[in-house]
C-alpha cells in the first residue's frame, strides 16, 4: 500500500514537472520563409558544396551561444562560405540551439544547390553566401506577415500607436548599442496599454554585428514596410526583424530581468534553499490537479492564439509549401497564404501589356498571365485610382483565402511590392457570366441546360458561404460579371471584396452601402440592414436575369417602365411566364423547369426578408421534381424603373418625379 501511493506521488510529480516546463524546448521551430535564388548554384560534391556543409556543421555547433548570435567562414577563395545565424533574445540557449540544429538541416534541404541561402522561423534565423555578410546592412530579400484580423476596440489610433512604438524600440537598440559592448545583443520589445483590455505587444531586434547605424537603417526600411491596420504584423529581413501584435508572443518574464541580488541577499538565499525547496514541492504536489487542469486550459487558448496568430505573407519568394499549393500539387490549403513575386507576374502578363488584359472594374484591371510551367492565371491589379482600396484588398484575402468550393474561385496567391496590390486567380478561360448573357452573338452558346446547370451551381456557392463554410459570409455584391466560368461553362462565384463574416444574428446594420444598384435588397439599399436573405435577394434578380437574358438593372419595357422584377411577376401571375425566356432558349428549353425557375427568382426578392427563402431551400426547390407546391410570391415591391411621359400627354414641371431617390454607393463590375 506505502509503495503504491510512493509510485502515485512521484507520478504527478513528474505530471507537475512536465507541465512547468517550458513548452516551446520540445518544439521544433516555426518554419516561416526561406529565399535561395536558383539563378546562382554550384555543382554536387563541389568544393563549395563541402565548405557550405561545414559551415552548416559549425553553425549547429556552436547554437548554445550566450547572445544567440554567431557568424564563421568556411574553405577559402574563391569558395569561401560566409555564415551566421540569430536567435530571437528572450530565448533560452537550449530553446536556440534546438532552432539553429535544426535550420542547419532545414535549409540544405530547401536550397540544395543555392549558392546563398536565408530561412526565417519564429524562434531563429540562418543565412550562408559566397559573399561577406557580416556587418553589411542586408534589407532584401524581405518577407512581410501579417495577422488575418483587423484590429478593432482601441481607445487610440492603432496604426499611430504601432509605428510610435516601433520607434520607440529602435531607439531602445540604439541606446544599447551605445552602451554595451560590440557584438552584444541587439534587441528590444515593449509593452504597451491599447486599452483596458488589450494590449500591444512589439519586438525589434538586429544582427549584432551591425554597426548602431546600421542597425537603425535596417529597421528603419523594416518599418515602412510594415503592414498597417491588423491585430499582427511581421518584417523579416537578413539582418532585422520588427513584429507587432496584440497578444504575448516572446517570454515576457525573459525580457524583464530582475537586478542582481546583493551579496548579504545571496548568502541568505543559499541557506534558505533547503526549506524552500521542500516547501515547493510540497505546494506542487498538494496543487497537481489543479496544475493538470490549467494545462489543459491553455492549451486550449494557445490553439486560440495560433487562430488569431494566422498570417498571410506578402513578400519574399513564395515559401515551399505556398509554392506546393500553388502549383496545385498539394491537396491542402496552407495556413500561410502565399506571396508570389512581381517580377514572376510581370513576366507572366509581359509587363500588364494591354493585349493581355480581360476586362476593367472598380478594383482595377484584370490580366491574363502565363507562368513559365504554363500554367494560366487572372491577376487582378488594384489601380491608383479605384474606387476600392486596401479594406478590399485585405477583405478578400482573409475570407477567400479559408474558403474552398467548386463554385468559388480559387484564390492563388497576392503580391504587394514596389506599391503594386495584386491578386492572383485561377484562371477562366470563358472569363465571366454577363459576357456571354447579354451578348446577342454570345447568349446561343448558353442553352437552356447549361444555364439550369450555372443557376444551381451558383446557388450551391451561396449555400456553402452561408451554411457550410467555416464563416458565415454574406458576399453583398453577387451579380453576374461576378460568376466566372470554367472551360465547361461552371459557374464560380469570385470577388469578395464587399463581403462580410456574419455572426449568429438575424441581420446586421452597416453605414457604407456597397454593392451594384438593381440586385440590392429593398432593405440594404434602403437602410444598410443586410443578412443572408440580402444575398437570396441578389440571386433572385440573377436568376431572372439568366433565364429572360436581360439585365435588371436599366431594364424598361415598353412604354411601363417596368423593371425586370416586375415584368416578369406580371407575366407569370398571368400564367405566361414562357414569354419571359431569352428567345435563344426556345429550341433547348424545357417548360416545367423554366417555370419553376422563374417561380424561385420571384419568391426570392420579396419585399420582406422573412418571405424569402433560404439557399438550403432554393437547392431543394431546384432538385424537385415540377409536382412541388411552392409559396405564392407577391408583386416585388422594390421596383426600380423610370417614368416614362407619353408625347400625347404632356406633364408640367410638378409632374416630373424621381423614383428611387436613396443615395447608394455604385461600385462597378470588376
Amino acid at each position: 500500500m506505502q509503495s503504491s501511493t510512493v509510485f502515485i506521488t512521484l507520478w504527478l510529480l513528474l505530471i507537475v514537472f512536465s507541465v512547468l516546463s517550458p513548452v516551446t524546448e520540445a518544439q521544433p521551430p516555426t518554419y516561416r520563409d526561406h529565399v535561395c535564388p536558383n539563378t546562382t548554384t554550384f555543382l554536387i560534391n563541389s568544393t563549395y558544396q563541402a565548405n557550405r556543409d561545414t559551415l552548416l556543421t559549425s553553425l549547429s555547433s556552436n547554437g548554445s551561444r550566450g547572445n544567440g548570435f554567431y557568424n564563421t567562414t568556411s574553405g577559402r577563395n574563391p569558395d569561401t562560405v560566409y555564415g551566421l545565424f540569430l536567435c530571437r533574445g528572450d530565448l533560452s540557449t537550449s530553446v536556440c540551439q534546438a532552432c539553429v540544429t535544426f535550420a542547419s538541416t532545414d535549409i540544405s534541404r530547401r536550397c540544395p544547390v543555392e549558392i546563398a541561402a536565408v530561412v526565417w522561423y519564429d524562434e531563429c534565423l540562418l543565412r550562408y553566401s559566397d559573399e561577406n555578410i557580416f556587418s553589411a546592412v542586408a534589407e532584401e530579400p524581405a518577407t512581410i506577415l501579417f495577422n488575418i484580423k483587423n484590429a478593432t476596440g482601441t481607445e487610440i489610433p492603432f496604426d499611430q500607436l504601432v509605428a510610435a512604438t516601433v520607434v520607440m524600440n529602435m531607439n531602445d537598440i540604439t541606446t544599447q548599442t551605445e552602451n554595451k559592448p560590440a557584438g552584444s545583443k541587439k534587441f528590444a520589445t515593449r509593452e504597451t496599454k491599447l486599452s483596458s483590455f488589450q494590449t500591444l505587444y512589439t519586438l525589434a531586434q538586429c544582427t549584432p554585428d551591425l554597426s548602431g547605424s546600421g542597425c537603425s537603417r535596417c529597421l528603419q526600411g523594416a518599418r515602412e514596410n510594415l503592414p498597417n491596420g491588423w491585430q499582427g504584423g511581421r518584417v523579416l529581413s537578413p539582418s532585422c526583424n520588427i513584429r507587432y501584435e496584440t497578444y504575448p508572443f516572446y517570454n515576457l518574464a525573459a525580457v524583464s530581468p530582475q537586478p542582481p541580488p546583493a551579496p548579504e541577499e545571496e548568502k541568505q538565499n543559499k541557506s534558505n534553499r533547503i526549506p524552500v525547496l521542500v516547501a515547493s514541492l510540497s505546494a506542487i504536489f498538494g496543487l497537481a490537479v489543479v496544475f493538470i487542469s490549467a494545462f489543459f486550459i491553455w492549451r486550449r487558448r494557445n490553439s486560440r492564439d495560433e487562430e488569431n496568430s494566422q498570417e498571410v505573407q506578402l513578400l519574399g519568394l513564395v515559401n515551399e509549401h505556398s509554392r506546393e499549393t500553388f502549383n496545385g500539387e498539394n491537396g491542402e490549403r496552407s495556413q500561410e497564404f502565399p506571396s508570389i513575386r512581381l517580377d514572376v507576374l510581370h513576366a507572366a502578363t509581359n509587363h500588364f501589356f494591354d493585349e493581355n488584359k480581360l476586362g476593367q472594374g472598380g478594383f482595377g484591371p484584370v490580366y491574363k498571365g502565363t507562368l513559365a510551367d504554363g500554367k494560366e492565371i487572372a491577376v487582378k491589379r488594384l489601380s491608383e485610382t479605384s474606387s476600392q482600396g486596401l479594406v478590399e484588398f485585405k477583405n478578400e484575402i482573409m475570407l477567400i483565402a479559408k474558403l474552398q468550393h467548386r463554385n468559388l474561385v480559387r484564390l492563388l496567391g497576392c503580391c504587394l511590392e514596389k506599391n503594386e496590390k495584386l491578386l492572383v486567380y485561377e484562371f477562366m478561360p470563358n472569363k465571366s457570366l454577363d459576357v456571354f448573357l447579354f451578348d446577342s452573338k454570345l447568349a446561343a452558346q448558353l442553352d437552356w441546360q447549361k444555364r439550369f446547370n450555372i443557376i444551381k451551381g451558383i446557388a450551391r456557392g451561396i449555400l456553402y458561404l452561408h451554411e457550410d463554410s467555416r464563416l458565415k459570409i454574406i458576399h453583398r455584391d453577387l451579380k453576374a460579371s461576378n460568376v466566372l466560368l470554367d472551360h465547361e461553362m461552371n459557374p464560380k462565384i469570385s470577388d469578395f471584396g464587399m463581403a462580410r463574416i456574419f455572426e449568429d444574428k438575424n441581420e446586421a446594420n452597416t453605414n457604407r452601402v456597397v454593392g451594384t444598384y438593381g440586385y440590392m435588397a429593398p432593405e440594404y439599399a434602403m437602410e444598410g440592414l443586410f443578412s443572408i436573405k440580402s444575398d437570396v435577394f441578389s440571386f433572385g434578380v440573377l436568376l431572372l436575369e439568366i433565364i429572360s437574358g436581360q439585365k435588371n438593372n436599366g431594364f424598361h419595357h415598353l412604354e411601363h417602365g417596368e423593371s425586370l422584377l416586375t415584368f416578369a411577376w406580371k407575366l407569370w401571375s398571368k400564367g405566361e411566364g414562357m414569354e419571359l425566356i431569352d428567345q435563344v432558349l426556345v429550341p433547348s428549353c424545357v417548360a416545367s423547369e423554366v417555370l419553376k425557375c422563374i417561380h424561385i427568382g420571384l419568391l426570392c426578392v420579396q419585399e420582406d426578408p422573412a418571405d424569402r427563402p433560404t439557399m438550403s431551400s432554393v437547392i431543394f426547390m431546384l432538385a424537385s421534381d415540377s409536382t412541388i407546391t411552392l409559396l405564392c410570391p407577391s408583386e416585388p415591391a422594390f421596383s426600380v424603373g423610370r417614368a416614362i411621359t407619353k408625347p400625347a400627354e404632356p406633364i408640367s414641371d410638378d409632374g416630373v418625379f424621381s423614383v428611387n431617390e436613396v443615395t447608394i454607393s455604385n461600385f462597378s463590375p470588376r
